[in-house]
């Protein structure tokens, strides 16, 4: 077992300490969103007790200090990523934000009639739509890297898939159904020998994996604060300068202009350029405290523990008969999708729920890859280093009595 004090963590996130339906709380929905510790909720409240006011261009006390802890969060999240500049971290909403800035920017400067995007099969719907809307606006053509039966992507079929009309290749790091872990680098080297860039959707691999963008290469890495244990509405694209400098702003006001004429506006240099309006300046902050947080306990070390729920979790659920488990990539995430036979995942999802354990059911805004494996949904248990094996145990209980009511 990796050297985790796990119930010294769990004390920094108060809320998995109460019950649910008079049982204590499980909770495995990490994936749609994770818990805060009281770390991040207190650099949250310390701000708006002691230094908020509105960031830039304010000369008095409490807008330096709050520009200063601002622009520290960034330096705080270049680092964490191993970026070259902090002109490259863009603070956003969070990862669809990110993807819609990159969709809209991106396209507006590179993307033509008969040009062509390639995403995949197990896409998130924030990395499919954003797309296809730009395809629809410039008449443009969406690509579909398929899965295998594993899945896995079919990496081997990107060389024919590329052509000189593909512009961008999106693609998840991590699936946030089947918990595949893509080979994101090969498919970075692939792209990149016929001069294409790349995004990364990494919603779900910015709290398991240690990255570094300089070795990564990827061209845009998008990710969201609120599933690495920080608050929702703050979320970062990391890019390229290169791309940045050439793309159009994607929204326009305040804080993104350098000089404003009815005649003309010239805009703010990077990545000023890409943040209009109040951005979400606590959220930022609190999403480096977040940060720190996860340095603190390693990243490699939550990998490892998490691996270690995800072996543990995927050996007793596999004994359970009639239960399906949908993605065994070599390569995973802490994520398990399951469908009991004969039972929908709602019912069981339902009761579950009331044996205190909270896990998601539905398509998981993945509604392709569900077409792609024949079923209308699974249901959910997505892990995170606060999580322990009595609760896995205590979820492969709560299987056994649905079964046993469905008969």
């Amino acid at each position: 077992m990796t050297n985790f004090n796990i119930s010294k963590i769990r004390e920094d996130f108060p809320i998995l300490g109460q019950q649910v339906n008079k049982k204590p709380l499980v909770y495995f929905d990490n994936g749609a969103t994770t818990q805060k510790p009281v770390q991040v909720i207190e650099a949250e409240r310390e701000f708006y007790l002691k230094q908020n006011s509105n960031i830039h261009r304010g000369v008095h006390y409490l807008s330096q200090m709050a520009t200063n802890s601002y622009e520290n969060a960034r330096e705080t999240i270049r680092q964490f990523i191993g970026a070259r500049s902090n002109t490259e971290i863009i603070f956003t909403k969070g990862t669809t934000d990110s993807i819609n800035l990159v969709a809209f920017s991106f396209g507006e400067r590179f993307v033509n009639q008969g040009d062509e995007v390639i995403v995949t099969e197990m896409e998130h719907h924030a990395n499919i739509v954003p797309w296809q809307l730009l395809c629809e606006r410039k008449h443009a053509t969406l690509k579909v890297l398929p899965i295998n039966d594993f899945g896995e992507l079919c990496v081997e079929k990107l060389d024919d898939l590329i052509s000189e009309k593909t512009r961008i290749v999106a693609v998840a790091h991590v699936s946030n159904v089947l918990g595949t872990v893509n080979p994101i680098a090969e498919i970075i080297a692939k792209a990149h020998a016929r001069g294409v860039p790349v995004l990364i959707d990494g919603a779900q691999g910015i709290q398991h994996i240690k990255l570094n963008m300089r070795e990564l290469d990827c061209d845009f890495y998008a990710f969201s604060g609120h599933k690495a244990y920080a608050p929702t509405g703050i979320g970062v694209l990391y890019a390229k300068e290169k791309y940045l400098e050439k793309m159009p702003p994607y929204q326009a006001g305040g804080d993104m202009v350098d000089v404003v004429s009815f005649a003309k506006t010239t805009y703010a240099d990077l990545p000023f350029k890409f943040e209009a309006g109040t951005s979400n300046y606590v959220g930022a902050v609190a999403f480096a405290e977040a940060v720190k947080y996860m340095e603190v306990l390693g990243i490699q070390q939550i990998k490892e523990y998490e691996n270690e729920l995800l072996t543990y979790a995927t050996n007793r659920l596999s004994r359970i008969e009639g239960l399906t488990i949908y993605g065994k990539a070599r390569k995973k995430a802490a994520t398990i999708s399951f469908l009991l036979e004969g039972i929908h995942h709602f019912d069981t999802g339902m009761i579950i729920d009331k044996m205190g354990i909270a896990t998601r059911t539905g398509t998981h805004c993945a509604q392709p890859l569900m077409q792609r494996l024949g079923i209308e949904g699974t249901v959910r248990a997505s892990f995170a280093f606060y999580n322990t094996l009595d609760e896995i145990d205590r979820l492969y209980e709560a299987i056994l009595k649905v079964k046993q009511l469905f008969g």
